[in-house]
């Protein structure tokens, strides 16, 4: 049990990353605009996700909303950036990747834990849950880098007529979701090393043979 320490450590990390990959995707505050144009945006502010834009209007354009107008992307949107696409695809892959990495990791914790000796039902387990962490990582890493980039440099968006939005922001920053995705990289490429770090007890290896 002593050598799986680093694995429950890893299990534990692995847990919290898939769920801030999770969280990183619903939120909408990947890139912060500020606005000049206050008569629509009221607040100055907008808010642009990877699923939808949103702001604050005091001039009801949205029904159903009192103060918040949000546009959802569609899948046709052709003005969509590359990062966002890739982000919106990326995240979905981590996610799903993640969830196989838990799962991999729980059945080789479970077999450990209930004092199942044989080094075929943990020790390939633990790795491939490793494999899949790091694979999640990846997969959060590079539209994180990518959209934090396109925010660094001001790059614009070209919103249509209909979202309400200028093509280009006066400035623009990193939102809630770029952090929230950069300790999810980080949580999940920790849990990915401990995880491919396991080794087999040599004792109970040789028992096994």
């Amino acid at each position: 049990v002593n050598t799986t320490h680093l694995q429950l450590a890893a299990f534990a990390l692995g847990t919290i990353g898939w769920i801030l990959c999770t969280v990183s995707m619903g939120i909408v505050e990947w890139r912060v605009w500020h606005v000049d144009n206050t008569t629509v945006i009221s607040s100055g502010i907008a808010w642009v996700g990877i699923w939808k834009v949103c702001f604050i209007s005091y001039l009801h354009v949205s029904p159903g909303y009192r103060e918040q107008f949000c546009h959802k992307f569609s899948g046709y949107d052709s003005f969509i950036p590359h990062e966002i696409y890739a982000a919106q695809g990326l995240l979905l892959i981590a996610m799903f990747i993640g969830l196989l990495g838990l799962a991999a990791t729980v059945f080789a914790l479970r077999n450990v834990y209930m004092g199942i000796t044989h080094k075929t039902l943990i020790a390939p387990f633990f790795l491939v849950g490793g494999f899949f962490y790091v694979l999640a990582g990846l997969c959060v890493l590079i539209p994180v880098s990518w959209n934090f980039y396109s925010v660094t440099h001001n790059q614009s968006i070209a919103f249509p007529p209909s979202y309400y939005m200028p093509s280009s922001p006066v400035a623009q920053e990193a939102g809630a979701a770029i952090p929230v995705g950069i300790v999810a990289v980080i949580l999940l490429l920790l849990s990915g090393t401990f995880s491919l770090s396991y080794r087999f007890p040599m004792a109970t290896n040789a028992i096994t043979k």
